[in-house]
């Protein structure tokens, strides 16, 4: 078939699919029916949303079946009071349970995350789980044995974020890298790729969005994250796919305990450029 394919009998003719295209692809003249324009193939980025908008269920795209593509159910929506409560009562988790989240909670987790933007629909986001404490415990070495290289190599910018503590803390017995989390969730991508390291970053904050439905929290590795991209041996240790690079680590887990209140935050500093 083509790359798709409009029904006749019950499109409106209103253009809405050309409108939307973001690969304008789709050639549409008032009181004609949508067709694809040439070499539109190639060009198609599969984004779905000529498939997505049609109100008569009039377009077919070959690889984007209808029937595999749920209507949308408006009353899902949240209301905006309860989208600003729930973004207000995200936390950053630093206290785990001892029970750790099976493969299967994850892997759902993981599920939700993967519709978020990617650029060019270039879904580029590739992922890693690392499960069991003992595991993190030998990364969180490999962190430290970073942080002892900075204080050494670097002391000026291991001294802006208190490296020396952190290692003197791991030292007495402190997991100051993982915070006892039970999981490590990598989002990573082919360094060739330009879109792979806001897609990563994307990605992984829908995922920490998406953890309180499933009774999970998380919280960003930073320490992590500085070492897997400058510290070959940890590298070596996270042994991903060639030409790939780590953009985003979520330590996860059962929070320990529940929030009770919404912090206070500043202010946006907002500059409007408005006509």
């Amino acid at each position: 078939m083509n790359l798709f394919e409009v029904n006749t009998d019950t499109c409106n003719q209103d253009g809405i699919c050309a409108a939307v295209c973001p690969a304008q692809i789709i050639s549409f003249s008032k009181g004609q029916y949508p067709e694809p324009v040439a070499d539109a193939d190639e060009l198609c980025i599969r984004c779905g949303h000529c498939v997505a908008v049609c109100p008569t269920e009039s377009l077919t795209h070959k690889d984007m079946p209808a029937e595999k593509c749920p209507p949308v159910q408006p009353e899902m929506m949240p209301g905006p009071e309860q989208c600003e409560h729930f973004f207000r009562m995200r936390r950053s988790i630093r206290t785990y349970k001892d029970a750790a989240p099976d493969g299967r909670t994850i892997a759902r987790l993981i599920d939700m995350a993967r519709f978020a933007p990617t650029g060019h629909n270039s879904q580029c986001v590739e992922w890693t789980v690392i499960g069991g404490r003992d595991k993190l415990a030998d990364l969180g070495g490999v962190v430290v044995d970073w942080m002892r290289w900075m204080i050494q190599n670097m002391p000026e910018a291991a001294a802006a974020v208190h490296m020396d503590r952190a290692v003197a803390r791991w030292e007495d017995g402190k997991d100051v890298i993982f915070r006892g989390a039970p999981m490590l969730v990598l989002a990573h991508g082919d360094k060739s790729l330009p879109p792979a390291p806001a897609a990563c970053t994307i990605a992984m904050a829908y995922l920490e969005l998406a953890a309180p439905t499933l009774g999970l929290g998380g919280c960003w590795a930073g320490y992590f994250m500085a070492a897997a991209g400058n510290f070959p041996p940890m590298k070596e240790a996270l042994a991903l796919p060639e030409n790939h690079q780590c953009y985003a680590a979520m330590m996860i887990g059962y929070p320990r305990f529940s929030y009770k209140r919404l912090p206070l935050r500043n202010s946006p500093q907002v500059n409007w450029r408005m006509e």
